[in-house]
Parts: structure tokens; C-alpha cells; sequence
């Protein structure tokens, strides 16, 4: 098989055990984006709670969210742990898009792809797997999203090794498969799930593993 030929069996494989993930949970591209932030380094259960808390405070738009003031922010979003330094995030990507501005979000998100990623990446507290998931998830763009799943799962079955870093394994899969959005969100939310129900960092549970034999 060709490593693009060996993906896609992973992809196929995972998606016949678990069928569609419907990733990423958000009502908006907003919310999307305010989750891809409040889920660095915490579970989603946690970020649920958060994004819950924003719901009912009606603060979860660009312009509710920046007229909080941060210590209001930070409170909101508790749950999801690191809050003064998430609500700081929030903060400098509410910059980032105009949040003051009507349709400043539509205009970020309207960007060329390569612009786009610069603009976030030079967001103070978005690093590439934030951007990234954003690109995706929140505007739709063909990015392949690369975590510690991602890292584990294919390296596991050698299509990644110690030596890659984030964006040697994002062009290593981008280059074996066909820049579909659909696929890379639906690939990348399946191995998120594999990684947590089953190729765990220690005592992964091999035996009945949709990969078990690949």
C-alpha cells in the first residue's frame, strides 16, 4: 500500500466502527473558534461547561464577548482551567478580528488560506494545532489538524516517527491524500476518538481495535 492508500484505510476503518463524529461541536464559527482556545491543555467536558457558562451570560458573539472586562471573561470560562491566561487569548484573538468592528469575523474569515494561518499564528496563545483546528473547523478550509493523537496513532503503525515535528506529519498526510475539508475533519475527529477510548500513551487497548490487525 501507498501511504495514502494506508490513511485512507485508517480513516475507512475507524469510520466503520464509529461512524461520523460530527466535529466540531459549535453552533457558530465563533464558538468554534472560542473552543479551539479553551481546550488547550483540558478534556472537552471542561470546555462544555465553559462554553455553557458564555451561552448563558449571552456573551459568546464577538462583540458580547469583548465588551466583558477580562476578569469577567476569565470567571466564565472557569471550568476550563488556565482561565486568566485563556481569557487573555480570547482576548488578543478578539484583536485579532476586529471583534469592535461589525463583520470583523466574517472579513478574518474570508482571508486567503495562507494569510489566514499568518494572521492567527501571530495571535499571541494560538500555536499551530489552534490555528489549525480554527482553518478547519471554524472557516472550512482543507488543513489536516495535527495532535498527540495524531502523533501516537500513526506512529504506532508507521506512518510517523520521533524525528517529525507538527508540520512534517501535517505535509506528510496533506501530500499522500486529496485536500478535502470533509475528509481531514472527519479523519482527524475519529482519530481523537480512537486515541481516547483506545491507543492510550500507556496500556493502550489493542485487542478489538478497529486497527488491531492493520
Amino acid at each position: 500500500m501507498t501511504t495514502g492508500q494506508r490513511l485512507r484505510e485508517i480513516h475507512d476503518r475507524l469510520f466503520a466502527a464509529y461512524g461520523p463524529q460530527y466535529w466540531w461541536p459549535g453552533e457558530t464559527p465563533f464558538e468554534v473558534m472560542v473552543g479551539a482556545v479553551l481546550t488547550q491543555n483540558t478534556n472537552w467536558t471542561n470546555v462544555e461547561r465553559a462554553i455553557a457558562n458564555l451561552k448563558a451570560a449571552d456573551a459568546l458573539s464577538p462583540a458580547a464577548m469583548a465588551a466583558l472586562a477580562p476578569a469577567e471573561l476569565a470567571e466564565l470560562i472557569r471550568p476550563a482551567g488556565y482561565y486568566n491566561i485563556k481569557a487573555a487569548r480570547l482576548g488578543h484573538l478578539l484583536r485579532t478580528m476586529e471583534a469592535h468592528r461589525e463583520g470583523g469575523l466574517s472579513r478574518l474569515l474570508a482571508r486567503p488560506t495562507d494569510e489566514l494561518r499568518h494572521k492567527l499564528l501571530a495571535t499571541k496563545g494560538v500555536g499551530p494545532e489552534t490555528a489549525d483546528s480554527i482553518l478547519l473547523y471554524a472557516a472550512g478550509r482543507p488543513i489536516f489538524v495535527v495532535d498527540a493523537y495524531t502523533f501516537r496513532i500513526l506512529g504506532r503503525h508507521g506512518l510517523a516517527d520521533e524525528s517529525m515535528g507538527y508540520f512534517d506529519l501535517q505535509e506528510a498526510v496533506m501530500d499522500a491524500t486529496p485536500h478535502d475539508a470533509a475528509f481531514y475533519n472527519e479523519f482527524h475527529a475519529l482519530l481523537v476518538r480512537l486515541g481516547k477510548q483506545r491507543c492510550k500513551k500507556s496500556k493502550p487497548l489493542c485487542q478489538g481495535c478497529p486497527l488491531e490487525d492493520f
